[in-house]
């Protein structure tokens, strides 16, 4: 680092955001960029070399102190949906946590990410960042703080734009609820960038709240821009008796979103949430948001193109959201074991194979049975397997891949997938490539009696399913028949 380089701080650096922030500072020159995560291993290869990593969380004061110490600007891209009765107070003391470790170390500026919207009309979940951002800006004498507050963010992987693009693509005729009609401003997320790099070198000494923005419009007519860019033709017609809980429910069986998340988007969407200032305008003339079509042709080019950078799902939250633990199955008790020998192929190959598995390339033979799995968890609240994969053939640590996530990925040796989906216990699909073989490995720690009646019922099922799995895996690459 040289002397003239400014120490920018970015949390969140493994999130939908974060990552693309990293991405769009790490080649700046006159910037040294540092990143709070708790496990290392889920930045990507290419970024970990080009920043300092510190890793720990903003209730760990060692770590803190240590992120903090020399930052210029620090970016607070945490937050969450919502996977507990004290979420709210979590993300409370998280940003008391840090606001008050960036104090100490006399950092310049502050920079947060927050929604649009009123506190007093406001879902519990918007209410929770607008309170983070309430602390985050509590003490303008002593630390300079600039609150973005942005509405629906539309780019590849976003959770807003996968729920807009797989209920525009599956459903020609919609039936929609009362909350299609409230008013939002959507905002590509390349804008959204823009306004947050621009935030580091802004002259304004100020406390700010910069709401940001494109022209406002209903979630229903956001539904027939989005078809219209796709080319489609599609029918939305008005009812009076969807709920908030039907809807949620709706969201889930067309969407790749669990049913925790889609609650509280829909809980969001009963106000409307606009631009209530215009600092954007004022403070950042040179940006010009593009409308919400040309986002969601952006969007939709990036998806094509297989060039999705991050997705909603990165920094899941519950407790896989961190797979740092979860990334060794040894306490599992119950296991179902299928090898099969290598004959001679490289272990690229058979490696590949195993890594293509699952999104659109689905589970060979018996996806039908993984799908009704989906549906059925799905159904339980959980993610389902329609949450697919960020990038065809490309994986990495805390990826998710329909209802696994990445635990662990070592190329050519091992890939370690945890379960998402709700189980009676916790479960690993684990694929280890040894001298001559490849060993397939269900791994499961069951929850009491009801965990273990779980796991023998499915023996039969996991007979053919695992069997042919790998089976399949070793075809892809040119292989025989298993050995067991």
């Amino acid at each position: 680092m040289t002397a003239a380089q400014k120490i920018i701080l970015i949390t969140g650096a493994t999130g939908y955001i974060g990552r693309r922030l990293v991405e769009a500072l790490q080649h700046r020159k006159e910037f040294r960029l540092r990143v709070m995560v708790r496990n290392r291993h889920k930045l990507a290869a290419a970024v970990i070399d080009k920043v300092d990593i510190v890793e720990g969380d903003t209730f760990d004061p060692v770590a803190l102190q240590q992120a903090t110490r020399d930052v210029d600007t620090a970016f607070y891209l945490i937050h969450s949906m919502g996977s507990g009765r004290d979420f709210q107070e979590l993300d409370k003391k998280s940003a008391e946590n840090f606001y008050s470790a960036c104090i100490a170390n006399g950092v310049r500026r502050l920079v947060y990410l927050g929604g649009l919207g009123k506190k007093e009309n406001a879902s519990i979940h918007l209410k929770s960042r607008i309170e983070t951002g309430e602390v985050l800006s509590g003490e303008p004498e002593k630390i300079q703080t600039l609150w973005l507050r942005a509405g629906v963010i539309i780019g590849s992987g976003s959770t807003s734009f996968e729920i807009i693009r797989n209920l525009t693509q599956k459903l020609p005729v919609m039936l929609t609820p009362r909350w299609v009609r409230s008013r939002t401003q959507p905002i590509g997320i390349d804008d959204v960038l823009a306004y947050l790099t621009g935030c580091i070198d802004l002259a304004d000494r100020r406390n700010l709240t910069v709401d940001i923005g494109s022209a406002p419009l209903t979630f229903q007519e956001m539904m027939q821009q989005a078809a219209e860019v796709m080319g489609l033709r599609r029918t939305l017609l008005p009812v009076p008796f969807l709920s908030p809980t039907l809807s949620s429910y709706w969201l889930i069986l067309f969407t790749p979103v669990p049913l925790a998340i889609a609650s509280a988007l829909i809980a969001g969407l009963k106000y409307e949430t606009l631009v209530q200032n215009d600092n954007a305008r004022r403070l950042f003339p040179k940006i010009q948001p593009v409308s919400y079509p040309e986002a969601v042709r952006r969007a939709s080019v990036e998806l094509e193109q297989n060039q999705v950078l991050s997705r909603w799902c990165d920094s899941s939250s519950g407790v896989a959201c961190d797979i740092k633990d979860f990334d060794n199955p040894a306490g599992a008790i119950l296991r179902d074991q299928r090898t099969i020998s290598l004959f001679g192929k490289s272990r690229n190959e058979i490696f590949r194979a195993v890594c293509s598995l699952g999104g659109k390339s689905g589970w060979h033979r018996y996806t039908f049975l993984w799908q009704v799995r989906g549906i059925i968890d799905k159904l339980l609240g959980g993610y389902g397997l329609n949450r697919g994969r960020r990038r065809e053939g490309d994986l990495r640590i805390g990826d998710a891949l329909d209802f696994w996530k990445v635990a662990d990925i070592r190329p050519n040796k091992r890939l370690l997938l945890l379960a998402q989906m709700k189980l009676p216990g916790r479960a690993w699909l684990e694929f280890d490539l040894q001298s001559d073989r490849l060993v397939q490995t269900a791994h499961f720690l069951p929850n009491g009696v009801w965990g273990r009646l779980y796991w023998y019922l499915l023996i039969p099922l996991h007979y053919f399913v695992f069997t042919d799995l790998i089976k399949k895996i070793a075809m892809a690459a040119g292989q025989a028949e298993p050995d067991s």
